[in-house]
């Protein structure tokens, strides 16, 4: 009993995840309906992501081969959902229980410190655990003292970093009835810092008028697979036809096949994010219920497009200068002996219009833009320079999108390097 217990049941994420929505619904005295939905929801959840993963892995390697063709360089696409996903075979078990013990690590730290925020982004508490299961197996450590001491680091991030951006979401929402949780804060602080010393706030960019034709970049399923469309031909077209059809695509036409590969990675992340929005949706309340019990006067701590009502017109400039700047750094990222980070949509758009948001709450139209090319140069050399640290994993063809994951993993690497 004691080794299937062991072997079998705690060392499955998914069934892991879903003892702990389990316990936390039992302990909200929810009705029978609601916790054997809840369960099952949160199991299926990190089911739907491990089903993704295969999906996003095949065009990953397919792209990379044709950027490797095209520039004899390795090309790497930055995706939170796709690492996840690629890691989950060799750090499912650790990272689902540094999740769940950096989340009850939250609630401790809210409740004896003066940082009282509960980081409800779950995606994202997904992805720093991961995260820190990877580095720390790289600094030496594994079994128990790898979850105890990632669950602590995740338990301290998810206060200190919302407590870093609070003043700035005070200026953008002229309240202080929530914060943001989500892991770009390092980015939205320095577009903030750079709005407040280089903008002006008085020219705001809500006096600007946004032309209706550019909407559709706020469905993001939409925008990843136009992006990725434009990514995949342009590298199509340098890769040539003849070696695409004759090596990767079986003879179908070479811009058909490269259009299929380019939407399939959106379905990918599509697919992934459908699974990691059923387990958050299941995972959260159970958590937020625990919480409210436990921390009095706490401050939910929200995804980052909640800021993005109060400038709808800065998320767009944010985005398109973010971008910009990712597509700039592509080509400087060698001349430092780093290699190239292809600017990937979501992390761009994400953080670049919280950035922009930020930006222009602090320094107007020239903040916005300023800060948001800010964030889009970090998350282009940041992440190349953890992309060695996880390479060594096996993870050469993708890496973590947003600034606080490379701040962490670099910072945990360096610490690490320093007991070999």
């Amino acid at each position: 009993m004691l080794d299937i217990l062991m072997n079998d049941i705690l060392a499955t994420p998914a069934i892991l995840v879903g003892l702990f929505a389990l316990i936390g619904l039992l302990l909200q005295k929810k009705d029978a309906s609601s916790i054997i939905s809840g369960t099952l929801k949160t199991i299926m959840g990190f089911v739907i992501i491990g089903a993704g993963a295969g999906v996003i892995i095949g065009a990953l390697t397919i792209f990379g081969r044709m950027f490797d063709h095209a520039f004899s360089i390795d090309g790497v696409i930055p995706n939170n959902e796709a690492i996840v996903a690629v890691a989950q075979d060799a750090f499912g078990t650790e990272t689902a229980m540094i999740m769940v013990f950096g989340m009850i690590a939250n609630i401790i730290f809210a409740r004896i410190t003066k940082f009282k925020y509960i980081f409800l982004t779950g995606h994202h508490t997904l992805f720093m655990a991961c995260l820190l299961a990877a580095t720390l197996s790289v600094g030496g450590l594994d079994g128990f003292m790898l979850v105890v001491v990632g669950s602590i680091l995740l338990g301290l991030c998810m206060v200190l970093f919302p407590a870093l951006v609070q003043p700035y979401v005070r200026q953008i929402t002229g309240s202080d009835d929530f914060a943001i949780g989500h892991f770009g804060s390092v980015g939205y602080f320095v577009a903030g810092t750079i709005g407040k010393y280089f903008g002006n706030k008085e020219k705001t960019t809500e006096q600007i008028k946004v032309p209706k034709q550019l909407g559709f970049l706020r469905d993001t399923s939409v925008a990843v697979s136009l992006t990725m469309t434009i990514i995949f031909i342009v590298v199509a077209l340098f890769a040539g036809q003849s070696y695409i059809e004759s090596e990767l695509s079986a003879g179908s036409n070479f811009i058909v096949f490269s259009l299929i590969q380019a939407i399939t990675f959106a379905a990918g992340v599509y697919i992934v994010l459908a699974g990691v929005r059923m387990l958050i949706s299941e995972i959260v309340p159970a958590f937020k219920g625990i919480a409210d019990k436990l921390v009095p006067n706490a401050k939910p701590a929200l995804d980052c497009p909640t800021v993005f009502p109060f400038a709808p017109n800065a998320v767009i400039i944010g985005f398109l200068a973010s971008f910009l700047a990712g597509i700039i750094s592509m080509f400087l990222l060698p001349l430092f002996g780093l290699k190239i980070i292809v600017p990937g949509l979501v992390p761009h758009f994400f953080t670049g219009a919280a950035a922009g948001v930020f930006g222009n709450a602090t320094g107007g139209r020239r903040g916005a833009i300023l800060g948001a090319v800010a964030n889009g140069i970090l998350i282009s050399f940041l992440p190349a320079i953890l992309l060695p640290l996880l390479g060594t994993l096996g993870f050469e063809n993708t890496t973590f999108g947003d600034s606080d994951f490379a701040i962490v993993g670099i910072l945990v690497s360096l610490v690490a390097s320093l007991f070999d």
